[in-house]
């Protein structure tokens, strides 16, 4: 049964947020179609103060439950709906990984062709890398952001694409994982030299409007830049210790890496499509979803949960209900469980969320093996750990 919770809160701005979520848990108690997973989520909102959240389920090819909580715009007070779009941040990596197999499955790309194969504009020594090693972050090419999520250069996107031409190698190719938004700049110019279109129409046109997605389309790869309808603002404790608004700014030549906004249920819609094979040949998603083996054979990733890293898409290498995910902005969440047949999005409007905390924990409402008790999910005290780390703002923008 499909659930679509539509909240306001009457709460001032001013107040703490907790007395926020506080008054939004009284609300939905009241909700007659409010079930477990709904408390679960409110429980989780009100420990992590997370303002607003959006949660689509799909199990054996169907939306079996689709939510909206809490608040999207806490400055005017405006409640999350099902019509509400959130910035994906690096979820947007999983839609190019799908439209690089789609040009492959075309004859246009190889996974182990040099990308000078493709584009002329880059240095000779980068040509040792290969388009997988790109995708899954393997390259050990210069990284053409720096730690405070800006350019390498303040004169703009053309300075910073010269500079990082001169820079050395941060390592040999295959040798290390390594998050790095270099690699994808170099893959959203090459899907355009092979496509003859744009990256963000060939992924338009290949992958939102097959799909059916008409808010993802119209939200485009804005990022924050462009008004969009019914778009959530984002929020963060990360630059204050309070909670205070979000400014992020991403240069347009580089969002392949960090540009589209969606909501869950259109989102759904679009890994029901891919399982489905009506995005690429379901033989392939076996390419899209293994995890790169380094040169010492063994697989690099963001920690011991999002383990491996694949082609746009981290990967939880596990004995018991392996998973594939996509994760964005320490607030967004996808992930795939294959062999279980069950897919569940969360996206947030609070950096810090980090929905990959509690994600096999909403998973166990539907497999109960998944649960805690059957030592699946974080521990509380890496959890703690993690909210203690001192991340760069770089990580946790992108």
């Amino acid at each position: 049964m499909i659930s679509n919770l539509k909240l306001k809160i009457y709460s001032p701005i001013n107040k703490l947020l907790f007395s926020i979520v506080s008054l939004f848990f009284i609300s939905v108690a009241n909700f007659s179609n409010a079930d477990e997973v709904d408390k679960f989520i409110i429980d989780q909102m009100s420990e992590r103060k997370i303002p607003g959240l959006q949660l689509s389920v799909v199990r054996h090819g169907e939306i079996i439950k689709t939510a909206s909580y809490g608040i999207a715009n806490l400055q005017d007070n405006v409640a999350v709906t099902d019509n509400t779009v959130f910035t994906l941040n690096s979820i947007t990596k999983a839609f190019v990984g799908v439209a690089i197999v789609q040009l492959i499955e075309q004859g246009k790309i190889d996974l182990g062709a040099s990308p000078l194969e493709y584009i002329s504009d880059i240095p000779q020594e980068w040509g040792m890398v290969t388009i997988k090693q790109l995708l899954s972050h393997t390259s050990g090419l210069p990284e053409i952001m720096s730690n405070d999520a800006r350019l390498i250069s303040n004169e703009g996107e053309e300075a910073a694409w010269q500079l990082v031409k001169t820079l050395p190698m941060q390592f040999k190719p295959n040798e290390k994982f390594r998050y790095n938004q270099t690699n994808y700049l170099l893959l959203g110019k090459i899907i355009e030299e092979v496509s003859g279109k744009n990256f963000e129409d060939f992924i338009r046109i290949n992958q939102l409007e097959s799909v059916g997605m008409p808010r993802t389309v119209e939200a485009g790869f804005s990022h924050t830049e462009k008004v969009i309808p019914s778009q959530a603002r984002g929020y963060t404790y990360y630059q204050t210790g309070n909670l205070t608004t979000v400014n992020e700014a991403f240069p347009p030549f580089l969002r392949t890496a960090a540009g589209m906004s969606s909501k869950t249920s259109e989102m759904a819609k679009w890994i029901i499509a891919l399982q489905s094979g009506k995005l690429i040949d379901k033989v392939n998603l076996k390419i899209l979803w293994e995890a790169a083996v380094l040169n010492n054979d063994e697989i690099g990733g963001f920690n011991n949960y999002l383990n491996g890293y694949a082609l746009g898409w981290p990967v939880i290498q596990r004995d018991e209900h392996p998973a594939v995910a996509s994760a964005g902005g320490d607030r967004n969440l996808l992930i795939i469980y294959p062999q279980d047949d069950l897919s569940i999005i969360v996206l947030t409007n609070l950096m810090g969320a980090t929905p990959d905390n509690f994600i096999d924990e909403i998973a166990s409402f539907y497999i109960p093996e998944l649960s805690i008790e059957a030592g699946f999910g974080l521990s509380e005290e890496l959890d703690e750990l993690r909210k203690l780390l001192d991340v760069s703002g770089y990580d946790k923008a992108i």
